[in-house]
């Protein structure tokens, strides 16, 4: 047996391996979430012990086993691809979109960097291809092999092929949970993050992760209101273009992807609405039915990668100078921000969050330490 060759433990199969969302055009819009349930996973080694083989449990992949520590390995999304970076690994070979992976959130964090030009775009016109699977020979494909069936095109014939001669599938679709397929277990973002810890054998630094985020989460408590009151209403609306004229709704749910928002306990100006979400029905909003509901903050996903001076350049401008758009009281009142990417690690989670506190509740200091988070990239824990 080679590394790449695992076992498989029977009793747990690929569940809900059905077809989910229509459409090719543009895969990773749609959805996958958490709950509390985990599934125990048979591996506790930390980064000390790595000569031996062992197992790590996920749905819906089951238990899978490891000949040795993978080395390289391909991510379905940038919140995988972003754990990774947190246990100190190199980057992944290559993600569905590149350009939804915002290496660019590393920038806040010293001696941290991810070259996101050097990542595979798996997506093409025509899907997933399996021909680069071969090419990239990766030890572990972290995807959720259901997403892959679902939305890529793919068949079951096609996963086991890619299993049996190159490497195991290991993942579970966690950024939102509106996909109808996803039938099995959810994983918050920490819980997915331990299972990866277990596959890579760096349990170490998750643990150290693990505390950071506990600390963080004890700051918030005294940044985020008690009174429901006093907290905000926030509308979260993907506008792909410098000049929206329609809007993509998102109402929050137990995905990675609103973890910040969920944190901070907003209100979601969508939820008391019969606006439905663009995951369940691919549904969209015009400017007119935004002024009906008016909500106080305007968080528009789709541009990451502009610099918040550029984003206001650009798309608030253009709401500004629409007849319509104008009368959001958002607009009028300056409260319209980019509202956060769509996968999440613990690291950019991390940066997403502290963004929104200044965002919605005007904070204006670090609420986590930087130089931390480096120190556990770097091992140094």
């Amino acid at each position: 047996m080679n590394r790449r060759e695992y076992i498989v433990a029977t009793g747990v199969g690929l569940a809900g391996v059905v077809a989910g969302c229509s459409g090719q055009s543009d895969p990773e819009r749609g959805g996958d979430g958490a709950t509390d349930d985990t599934t125990e996973s048979t591996a506790t080694a930390t980064t000390e012990s790595t000569d031996s083989a062992y197992a790590v449990s996920m749905e819906p992949v089951g238990e899978v086993s490891f000949e040795s520590v993978p080395e390289v390995w391909v991510a379905n999304n940038g919140s995988w691809a972003d754990m990774g970076v947190a246990l100190g690994l190199d980057p992944p070979e290559g993600v569905w979109l590149p350009s939804r992976y915002h290496t660019q959130y590393y920038d806040e964090i010293p001696g941290v960097s991810v070259d996101g030009s050097s990542i595979r775009e798996l997506w093409g016109d025509s899907g997933v291809g399996k021909e680069q699977f071969y090419e990239m020979d990766a030890d572990v494909h972290v995807m959720d092999p259901n997403f892959l069936t679902s939305r890529g095109s793919w068949d079951q014939s096609d996963i086991d092929e890619i299993e049996s001669r190159i490497a195991p599938f290991f993942g579970n679709s966690i950024f939102s949970t509106g996909y109808e397929w996803h039938d099995y277990t959810y994983y918050s973002l920490y819980e997915a993050f331990e299972k990866l810890s277990q596959a890579f054998r760096r349990t170490d630094r998750f643990d150290a992760f693990q505390a950071l985020h506990e600390e963080f989460q004890t700051t918030l408590e005294d940044v985020v209101p008690d009174s429901a009151s006093e907290r905000p209403e926030v509308a979260i609306v993907w506008a792909g273009s410098d000049e929206p004229t329609s809007f993509s709704p998102y109402l929050i749910e137990d995905g990675t992807s609103f973890k910040q928002w969920r944190d901070l306990r907003v209100h979601d100006a969508f939820a008391e609405t019969g606006v439905r979400d663009f995951h369940s029905d691919r549904s969209e909003v015009d400017f007119e039915t935004l002024l009906d509901i008016d909500p106080e903050y305007l968080l528009l996903r789709g541009h990451e990668n502009k610099a918040q001076a550029e984003f206001e350049d650009t798309v608030v401008r253009s709401l500004e100078a629409d007849s319509t758009g104008r009368e959001l009281t958002a607009v009028q009142n300056g409260n319209v921000y980019r509202g956060g990417s769509l996968y999440q690690g613990p690291i950019t989670n991390l940066v997403l969050t502290d963004r929104a506190t200044s965002q919605v509740y005007g904070v204006d200091r670090d609420l986590f330490d930087r130089q931390r988070v480096a120190d556990i990239v770097a091992g140094d824990l």
